[in-house]
């Protein structure tokens, strides 16, 4: 048994499994039936290549301004690791995860599983056991084979499909769709709000008979400048100010979760006064966050073309700023060439960090790489390719700082490790 502390338990899963990720259930669903996993708890299973944090944000924080009691497990952290997982708003303690840990090991027995499937069914663990009435749990990855789709969920969402983790879930949105689908379930309302979903996803949606909610078809949203609507199937909501968190896509986020809302209202009440506190309330750091102060900092995990292209529309929107720099790392695994062009005409120079880990990648092939896709563009940019490189994202950022002025921009992204480097960073400083 790896001891008593969290960072103990933590570095035995690490080394616990021969990969980090082996897709599959039948391993998990072995060890879960004997686990006491067993909850009256609505289940709502959030899935989707962008967006999946940002709806599970605010339905935690809407069902908790209802006055439910409500289990919220997203991936990855920033920071730390109990980040993972929240009961009624509050981050789960060393102890407990401590405690799951252990019943987890007692059960898995000689089964071996990954990081994520222990973790996870030590949350599932926590939240059965602490007399939740809601549990909002987010899909790690793709749906099918990810291991929170043992859960049987009550409703299911699907943000957005677009590519990424191709070499897990397929290189079209059609073969991508269909893995996410398979996180709906049969009777159970199905939610997507992605507003061109693929075939293969309504297909399999109708082949399960699943209670399908499409974006434009059963819910919609409109909206001015000072507030917003909601429409769905028989309910409305009107006069409502925007949600807390920013960014181009937030009110497709929230109208996904209003939806969700909706059809479980025979089992969940929600007053309109809930809903409007809970948004206003959600927080969820490294989206399209804007810190205070002088240069303006802006943190954004966005790591796949999808997420960068929100990201440039989001930058574009922002008020005038002399020069933008960009502290950006990425893993080696992802699409680097389209987000970098995404977004190449609105970086002045790119401070580029190695990332750590066998996936990080180094900040001297980072740059080869901005070169290629920067030259690829069909239009040439107005101004030679600026790039500095650095080992760390902490050098990178104090860089970054020291090259701006008040009135510029630090604009930083492309992983969740980026955005904590510079999040640690800040906390070291302050």
């Amino acid at each position: 048994m790896p001891g008593t502390s969290l960072a103990n338990w933590l570095s035995y899963l690490e080394s616990l499994h021969p990969s980090a990720i082996e897709m599959g259930l039948d391993r998990i669903r072995h060890v879960a039936e004997r686990l006491a996993l067993d909850t009256s708890a609505i289940k709502i299973v959030v899935g989707g290549t962008n967006g999946k944090g940002s709806t599970c944000a605010m339905l935690e924080s809407i069902y908790l301004a209802a006055g439910y009691r409500v289990g919220l497990y997203t991936s990855p952290h920033l920071i730390n690791f109990n980040e993972r997982a929240r009961i009624n708003g509050e981050i789960v303690a060393d102890a407990a995860f401590v405690e799951h840990f252990e019943a987890v090991e007692l059960a898995r027995q000689d089964v071996s599983l990954t990081y994520f499937e222990f973790t996870t069914l030590a949350v599932l663990s926590i939240f059965a056991s602490s007399g939740l009435d809601v549990m909002i749990l987010e899909v790690g990855l793709g749906g099918r084979l990810d291991a929170v789709n043992i859960v049987d969920a009550d409703c299911s969402i699907i943000t957005s499909v677009d590519i990424d983790h191709t070499d897990w879930l397929g290189d079209t949105r059609e073969l991508i769709g269909l893995e996410k689908a398979h996180i709906f379930r049969r009777k159970k309302p199905a939610i997507c709000s992605d507003p061109a979903p693929p075939q293969s996803l309504l297909d399999y949606a109708q082949e399960i008979g699943a209670d399908l909610w499409l974006f434009g078809r059963d819910f919609n949203y409109s909206g001015d400048r000072q507030q917003w609507a909601f429409a769905g199937r028989n309910q409305r909501r009107n006069a409502m100010a925007y949600p807390a968190l920013r960014g181009a896509n937030q009110l497709l986020n929230a109208s996904a979760a209003l939806a969700a809302i909706e059809s479980l209202r025979e089992h969940l009440v929600v007053a309109q006064q809930a809903v409007r506190q809970g948004l206003i309330n959600t927080s969820l750091p490294g989206r399209f966050q804007i810190l205070p102060g002088q240069p303006t900092v802006i943190l954004d995990v966005a790591h796949n073309p999808h997420a960068a292209a929100v990201l440039e529309k989001n930058l574009g929107n922002m008020g005038f700023h002399p020069y933008t720099y960009a502290v950006f790392g990425m893993l080696s695994d992802k699409d680097i060439k389209s987000v970098v062009q995404h977004l190449a005409g609105r970086i002045d120079h790119w401070f580029c960090a190695s990332l750590p880990g066998p996936r990080g990648l180094s900040s001297e092939d980072l740059t080869s790489k901005i070169t290629a896709a920067v030259t690829a563009l069909p239009t040439p940019l107005d101004e030679p390719l600026k790039m500095s490189c650095f080992e760390t994202v902490e050098q990178a950022y104090l860089a970054a700082r020291e090259r701006s002025n008040p009135d510029d921009r630090i604009v930083v992204f492309g992983s969740f490790l980026t955005v904590a480097g510079v999040l640690t960073t800040l906390n070291r400083a302050s």
